[in-house]
Formats: C-alpha cells, sequence, structure tokens
C-alpha cells in the first residue's frame, strides 16, 4: 500500500493547479475588453490575430522540402531525446545498454544513408544527364 502521505501530496498539488487555472480563467473573462456593435468593427469579427485585417489568402502551398526538414528534425530531435538520457545512465547499463544505443544509432544511420540514396536530401534544381553521343560509329549489338 501506498505512503498515505505521497497521495496527500499529489492531492494538494493537483488542488493548487486547479485553483490556479479556475483563477487564471476568470480574472481573464472579468477584466477582457468586450467590444459590440459598431464599435467592434469588421476587422474584429474575423477568425484573425489581434485584429489585424487580413492580407492575401492564407491558403499557402508549401514545397515539400518544408516538410522533410520538419520530419528529419522530428527523427533526429527522438534520437536526442532518446540518447540524451542514456548517456546519464551509460554506467549503469553496461555492455547490454551500450549495444542497444550502438544497434539504434546505426539504425537511424543506416536510414539517413537510405534518404540520402534515394535522392530525399537532394532539393536543388536536377540536372538533366544526356545520353553521349556516338562519336566513333561502332555500335554494340
Amino acid at each position: 500500500m501506498e505512503n498515505i502521505s505521497n497521495i496527500w501530496s499529489v492531492f494538494a498539488y493537483a488542488m493548487v493547479i486547479a485553483m490556479l487555472l479556475a483563477s487564471m480563467l476568470g480574472l481573464s473573462a472579468i477584466t477582457g475588453t468586450r467590444r459590440g456593435g459598431r464599435a467592434m468593427g469588421r476587422s474584429m469579427s474575423m477568425p484573425f490575430e489581434s485584429g489585424m485585417e487580413p492580407t492575401g489568402s492564407a491558403h499557402l502551398r508549401l514545397p515539400v522540402q518544408y516538410y522533410m526538414v520538419a520530419m528529419f528534425f522530428v527523427i533526429f530531435d527522438v534520437e536526442t531525446a532518446i540518447l540524451l538520457p542514456w548517456a546519464t545512465v551509460v554506467t549503469e547499463t553496461g555492455w547490454t545498454g551500450y549495444g542497444a544505443a550502438l544497434v539504434f544509432t546505426v539504425f537511424l544511420g543506416v536510414s539517413l544513408a537510405y534518404l540520402w540514396r534515394a535522392g530525399a536530401l537532394d532539393w536543388g534544381p536536377r540536372v538533366r544527364q544526356r545520353q553521349m553521343a556516338d562519336t566513333h560509329g561502332d555500335h554494340v549489338s
């Protein structure tokens, strides 16, 4: 059975957080500015930040490279999030932990090499390859 003092401290913490959230929401509802009718204006009824009038369309077509950079960031961010805690307990994990971290790193390296070979990192304009003209007139059959 859990120690009763641990349960009460978690309960007290949850209650303090609930009171803090309720006070922030209540104060913003009480002190927030309200505009109605003509004072509201056309721009205040539009769904946009800060009441500014939008310029142009909000529908942008982002290039695929944007998403590729985001995916690479997530992959290597996860690698960092896994390997940094491992580095703090490397002496306790022993050779088994070292082997698991090595396999994980090799797996990510192989996946990066695959993406590199597949052309996922080639973002610039592609250069057309020209076929070499047969200068000697020799045809291999």
